[in-house]
């Protein structure tokens, strides 16, 4: 039987390692080393915080309180009124009328511009270079139009007596249209100004969502081609999803923008239209604080647009988190 032999511990090398061993698992870095990232945000929340948060004080006291045109010049003062000036609006029935013409133009003008912008952007993917250069400048000079200058070009151009588009279409041979008022009919002037919006929304969506579709790798497409799967087919299948946090945003962003529709309505329509029949909430409420100088209901009718708009957007992202989808 056979003495054990035994080996004695390796010595330390200089550097700190044993022989023939592995170096030691460097420590974990403290909590305080590293640096949180709100602490990152915090240069900009310095500067949003107040420019967003000072605004939506003085429009909730503002609802809150009777303020018309004779408290402002100080001769009477103000009362606070509580829900008086939510109570007034929601009790009347041009509010829930206007509320839903607002949805309903909001909703036309997302599913449009996504549709338009969608379109767009995969045709981006598949023209030459020159194609899209004119197609990307076009759309960076509409989106760059001021709301304003848009609104007034376009006025132009279906103008009853002055038109361009009126002139076009009796030039070929439509009789009817001569001097046709495109903005008598409530709908026609939705569908106009409804246009308009999307002309001017479309070139964030494109690009967005180019930028995006240039991000998805190429094998997956090249695979879906190999497979037999179309434009529409590949698009639905493998690019929307892919998609879906860019799409999220843009869906989020647009439902605000469209939502708040101000300039293209004031001005194509001259208010609101006849007998306020193209009203949407933003009018409303300008009409309400600074035409009729009801300043409290006009505060309490932008509440109610706040409101309704960061409800839907927190349980739709609070939604997508569930799922798994984070943005």
């Amino acid at each position: 039987m056979s003495a054990s032999t035994t080996t004695a511990p390796a010595a330390p090398s200089p550097s700190g390692r044993r022989r023939g061993g592995t170096a030691p698992a460097a420590p974990p870095r403290g909590r305080g080393r590293r640096r949180p990232p709100l602490l990152l945000l915090l240069p900009a929340a310095v500067i949003m915080i107040p420019l967003v948060a000072y605004p939506i004080y003085q429009l909730g006291l503002l609802s809150v309180l009777d303020f018309g045109q004779a408290q402002a010049s100080g001769g009477v003062p103000t009362s606070f009124v509580g829900l008086g000036n939510y109570r007034t609006i929601l009790s009347d029935g041009q509010f829930w009328s206007v509320l839903s013409q607002t949805v309903g133009f909001a909703a036309f003008c997302v599913v449009a511009t996504l549709a338009v912008g969608a379109t767009l952007a995969v045709l981006l993917t598949r023209v030459g270079t020159t194609a899209r250069l004119i197609l990307t400048t076009a759309a960076m000079a509409a989106w760059a139009a001021p709301a304003m200058t848009g609104s007034t070009v376009w006025s132009f151009l279906f103008d009853t007596n002055l038109g361009l588009v009126n002139k076009t279409l009796v030039d070929l041979g439509l009789s009817g249209f001569h001097e046709y008022n495109w903005f008598y009919d409530k709908w026609t002037a939705f569908l106009i100004v409804g246009a308009v919006v999307v002309w001017h929304s479309f070139p964030f969506v494109m690009v967005t969502l180019y930028a995006g579709i240039r991000a998805i790798p190429g094998e997956i497409l090249e695979a879906a081609a190999l497979d037999g799967a179309g434009t529409w087919t590949t698009f639905r299948r493998i690019t929307a999803p892919m998609l879906r946090p860019i799409l999220t945003i843009v869906v989020i962003q647009s439902v605000i923008w469209d939502f708040k529709v101000f300039t293209q309505i004031y001005v194509m329509t001259e208010g609101g239209g006849i007998a306020g029949q193209n009203l949407v909430l933003n009018v409303y409420a300008y009409q309400k604080a600074f035409a009729s100088s009801q300043y409290g209901l006009g505060a309490a009718i932008g509440v109610i647009m706040l409101l309704v708009l960061v409800i839907p957007t927190v349980l739709y992202i609070r939604t997508l988190r569930r799922t798994g989808n984070e943005l």
